[in-house]
């Protein structure tokens, strides 16, 4: 493609005296595993979101999967979360022998709709996991209402929206996505906004003892070396991957900013034609816009791809299959229908690209090219 979904080799090229120092320099100290680029990162990392406890980890579906282990849940205890969402964040749920409980979004926001959570709670409940989906967060005051009328724990799902700004609209506080329950979860896959070369992943809390247990849990399951207090797992950051996440941390507002401005752009250029509903923003949060999803009114979505793809512009569909309707997910309590807005999204959005190293020309020419498939259909 001539424009792909993402630029990482655009992206490398502006920071890569910086990169190539700090690689060469954990070559050259052979410190790949728990190093200082990973504490440095950590405490960067901490110090960026304004929390009191930032774990890393191997990847974000572990991020997701330690936190729930830490939070000492027992088979068949209860997770709610939403079906428009990628699998890993069910996966993990499944994993752990835990059930999980889907409900539908907001027709708006494409996020977890707090009234269906509380009409989701039963006895068994235990947890929810909120996904900010696309780069904003979900209804979190809502949601906390519902935490703490069932005492139940609150996991942040913020592998797309890291740096996204929460604003509480009773209290006017401001957070980052990822510290405003009992445990964030994010991913530093390549194409996130905040990427690594590789995989990677951590977990943020406030909490001294879930922070405590869950550093224990990435290191097998021990704080002292040979000795295993609980059953754990091997997920560690390794050097290579935090010092570049280091080095990218320091630009992530930068990022948001040209993510944000990149929106703007394909919002403008749509805002008048009716067969296109792009992405809102709620009040009460920013939008860092890790994808540019918009919703297809009565458009050939597959004509548009292939119309895209053959000018060599990428598309893709996020999420094509809700997860209650995946085969490994299958489950007699839920069937086609029960989620109406999670499946009409599944069948008409199209996410266009969307990263830093957009230009206005690489745009019109996106958007012209969608226009003139649209405008036909």
């Amino acid at each position: 493609m001539k424009y792909n979904m993402v630029d990482l080799v655009g992206q490398y090229k502006k920071i890569k005296p910086e990169v190539d120092k700090a690689i060469l320099k954990i070559m050259e100290e052979a410190s790949f595993i728990g190093g200082p680029a990973v504490k440095s990162f950590q405490k960067n990392l901490e110090k960026y979101l304004g929390v009191k406890h930032v774990i890393p980890c191997a990847n974000g579906t572990d991020a997701l999967q330690v936190a729930l282990m830490a939070l000492g849940l027992k088979p068949g205890d209860e997770v709610i979360t939403t079906s428009f969402t990628f699998i890993a964040t069910a996966e993990v749920i499944a994993l752990l022998q835990l059930t999980p409980v889907l409900v539908d979004v907001e027709p708006d926001t494409y996020n977890i709709d707090p009234k269906a959570i509380k009409k989701a709670v039963t006895s068994k409940t235990k947890a929810i996991i909120p996904v900010h989906l696309f780069g904003q967060c979900a209804d979190m005051n809502s949601i906390k209402k519902i935490a703490n009328e069932h005492d139940l724990f609150i996991v942040e799902d913020t592998a797309q929206a890291i740096s996204a700004n929460y604003t509480d609209p009773e209290t006017g506080i401001t957070q980052k996505a990822g510290t405003l329950g009992d445990i964030g979860c994010t991913s530093f896959f390549p194409s996130k906004n905040l990427g690594a070369f590789g995989d990677g992943g951590a977990i943020f809390t406030n909490n001294d003892d879930l922070a405590a247990k869950m550093r224990i849990v990435v290191n097998h399951g021990m704080a002292v070396r040979y000795y295993h207090d609980y059953v754990g797992v091997n997920s560690r950051l390794d050097s290579i991957q935090a010092a570049i996440l280091d080095i990218k941390l320091r630009h992530l507002d930068e990022y948001s900013a040209a993510r944000l401005k990149a929106a703007q752009y394909y919002n403008a250029a749509f805002a008048d034609n009716p067969k296109i509903t792009t992405p809102i923003t709620a009040e009460y949060t920013s939008h860092v816009f890790h994808q540019y999803t918009m919703v297809l009114n009565g458009v050939d979505r597959e004509g548009l791809m292939k119309h895209l793809a053959d000018k060599e512009i990428a598309s893709a569909v996020y999420y094509p299959v809700p997860l209650h309707m995946q085969k490994a997910y299958l489950d007699p309590r839920y069937k086609e229908g029960d989620f109406p807005i999670t499946e009409k999204l599944s069948k008409s959005v199209m996410s266009l690209p969307i990263h830093t190293e957009l230009t206005e020309e690489i745009q019109k020419e996106i958007t012209d090219a969608v226009l003139e498939f649209v405008n036909k259909a």
